[in-house]
């Protein structure tokens, strides 16, 4: 089983904001494969169901981003996963530009605090991601109202493909060679 993981704050007030790319992938990725994500369970919106005949749960953690490791560890811990061997977490990041995507095996926060807090409750770095690019903050700008702020209508456009691109990405990483994954998505467009 794999768990599959998409960043974002609740609320009507952050939807469609940068820092809500990953719950944005995520819902495109239950959307192409029929999963409803209205259960509540480990403080998040979940739904399982199958991918590529892989089970899976889809998880959007409903405890804002800077606690995102508390839905994700108990889901974990409930589900037996290990993190290095079944999580997949998908959100959005300021060093690439908006729509780029980047899969990686493992690393750092980056200064992501989701990412920090998820590193900190599951004890390891060493997880799939599937970044988003938001597009990097303006000089002069503070970095919450930048990542809790709304795309551009130019923007928009680019992020709308860059979802289902993320989405096609989690997809891959459920029966695909990471390495090939990451040469397929890990492109500039």
């Amino acid at each position: 089983m794999y768990i599959i993981a998409g960043l974002g704050n609740p609320g009507r007030e952050y939807e469609n904001t940068r820092h809500n790319a990953g719950f944005a992938s995520l819902d495109a990725l239950a959307k192409r494969h029929g999963i409803e994500l209205t259960t509540r369970k480990f403080q998040a919106l979940t739904g399982s169901g199958y991918i590529d005949g892989q089970k899976v749960l889809l998880v959007k953690p409903q405890t804002y981003m800077n606690l995102s490791g508390e839905s994700l560890r108990a889901a974990c811990d409930f589900f037996k996963v290990d993190p290095e061997e079944g999580l997949i977490v998908i959100y959005d990041d300021i060093s690439l530009a908006p729509g780029q995507l980047r899969v990686r095996k493992k690393g750092s926060a980056g200064g992501h605090n989701g990412i920090k807090n998820i590193i900190a409750q599951l004890g390891t770095q060493n997880f799939l991601r599937v970044k988003v690019g938001v597009g990097e903050k303006p000089a002069g700008w503070d970095l919450a109202d930048y990542v809790l702020g709304h795309f551009s209508k130019e923007e928009q456009v680019l992020m709308e493909e860059a979802f289902l691109r993320a989405a096609d990405a989690a997809s891959a990483l459920l029966t695909e060679d990471v390495e090939r994954v990451m040469n397929q998505y890990n492109t500039h467009k």
